[in-house]
């Protein structure tokens, strides 16, 4: 895994800005992943949450993808995001063997069915689904083989489930089909329909001179839903590299009106995906660029923007920021949080843990993470801070800050070893000066070399 470094050269984002960005004094939440690269997200509101699918880069990949699993995400605030590792991996598809792509997922009938693209033996792409009893998995594939496979264009599956119950699914580079899925979610009925991509649907292509064979906008990417009772049909356009695009229709199945550009050539990777979501009365929009320290065109990091649409149902023009969405409400730290709960993070990594859910493992003398809008509340604030640790070396010592890296410490736990790097022992230590709303850093020290894993951690008062 990449040592993701302190400062974000934001000079890849292709903004024409000359930036390097100290997190310590300005809060950037973009990319709202560190610990490890990802792309094309797939946002997803569930129980007042919302999920974040998405495909991951294998690091160091030279000359072309290397992506083997999907991963999940969650967040309420929008700012500190919780890994849930993976849920899906190509081994899941015994008809897959390379190219873990966009996944999206949906939910109907109390059970979650999640499209994604992979590779064939034959070479070609298609679509798969997997299902399973809960948001976060594990999914398997109920019907063991390919949903989708045509000879062309099988990538960047998006699902909707319309008002009268009737599920669409779309997909395609470089041509764009969508079938009408069964209430089984896993077959559709009649054919594969090829959607025509007219300009007056899909724009003039710019560049079409040096691509006959497209010469309206679209490329791949598709992102389909409703609003308000207007259909979109947002996308990746032109090439290389991409922006992002969008059509509106009346109907599920078109005929499209294109409406335009919504967020141009930025963030320095050749392509980009986007999903959008409406979440607590607000608007958000998914991309991924690369902006993480070490990304590059096959490793890239998922970002978010909340954006307001016009009063007449379409999008304005959307920036790529480094400070991304604003935090809704605070966090509370008198209950359990996971320790892989971060708005930011140098160096940290998560793993499965032997007690369910992640850890962040593998900390380093140096390391940290951020957990934004921490509220302590008024008076004595916390007292004290319990964490749940496990050590197979000598340990190291976890140091509380607020405000800042170098900010006020607030307390510190000595770790030792417990015997094993999944040996948790619970510890506690006592805190001071924890009140208001803080951003509380968790600066991890010791020796050189590895040092704790931990799983969860909590303050009382």
């Amino acid at each position: 895994m990449p040592r993701f470094s302190s400062l974000r050269d934001f000079s890849l984002l292709c903004l024409g800005l000359a930036l390097l960005h100290t997190r310590s004094f300005v809060m950037a939440v973009n990319p709202i992943i560190q610990t490890r690269f990802t792309a094309d997200p797939a946002p997803m509101v569930w129980n007042d949450t919302v999920y974040i699918f998405c495909d991951h880069d294998q690091p160091g990949a030279a000359t072309g993808f290397n992506m083997i699993d999907w991963r999940l995400y969650s967040t309420t605030d929008m700012v500190n995001y919780v890994d849930l590792g993976s849920p899906l991996a190509l081994t899941a598809f015994s008809w897959a063997s390379y190219n873990a792509w966009a996944p999206q997922t949906i939910e109907r009938n109390g059970k979650f069915y999640m499209y994604v693209a992979a590779g064939q033996s034959n070479g070609n792409m298609a679509v798969g689904v997997a299902v399973s009893d809960t948001i976060e998995g594990p999914y398997t594939d109920p019907i063991g083989k390919p949903l989708v496979a045509t000879s062309t264009g099988n990538i960047d599956p998006t699902v909707f489930i319309d008002d009268d119950g009737q599920a669409y699914l779309y997909t395609g580079n470089p041509v764009l089909y969508y079938v009408k899925l069964n209430e089984d979610m896993i077959s559709y009925s009649g054919v594969v329909q090829n959607v025509s991509l007219t300009t007056q649907g899909f724009g003039a292509r710019p560049n079409f001179l040096y691509n006959a064979e497209k010469p309206t906008t679209f490329e791949e990417g598709p992102w389909f839903y409703k609003r308000n009772g207007l259909y979109y049909l947002m996308y990746a356009a032109d090439c290389c590299p991409e922006d992002i695009r969008y059509s509106t229709s009346n109907g599920p199945t078109g005929p499209w009106q294109y409406q335009g550009l919504i967020m141009g050539e930025q963030g320095g990777c050749l392509g980009n995906h986007a999903g959008v979501i409406d979440y607590k009365n607000k608007s958000y929009f998914f991309y991924h660029n690369q902006g993480n320290s070490g990304g590059g065109q096959y490793d890239r990091s998922v970002c978010v923007e909340q954006f307001e649409y016009l009063s007449n149902g379409l999008f304005p023009t959307i920036e790529m920021t480094y400070t991304g969405a604003p935090q809704i409400g605070t966090l509370n730290p008198y209950q359990r949080v996971e320790a892989e709960t971060m708005a930011d993070s140098f160096g940290v990594q998560t793993q499965p843990c032997s007690l369910g859910t992640q850890n962040i493992d593998a900390l380093e003398d140096g390391y940290w993470l951020m957990v934004q809008g921490v509220n302590f509340g008024r008076g004595s604030g916390a007292r004290n801070w319990t964490a749940s640790v496990a050590s197979n070396t000598n340990g190291g010592t976890i140091e509380l800050r607020i405000g800042s890296l170098t900010g006020t410490l607030i307390g510190s736990l000595t770790v030792p070893s417990t015997g094993g790097w999944q040996n948790w022992q619970t510890l506690s230590t006592s805190v001071s000066g924890a009140t208001g709303v803080q951003n509380l850093y968790l600066v991890f020290r010791g020796e050189p070399g590895f040092l704790f894993n931990v799983d969860w951690w909590s303050f009382s008062k």
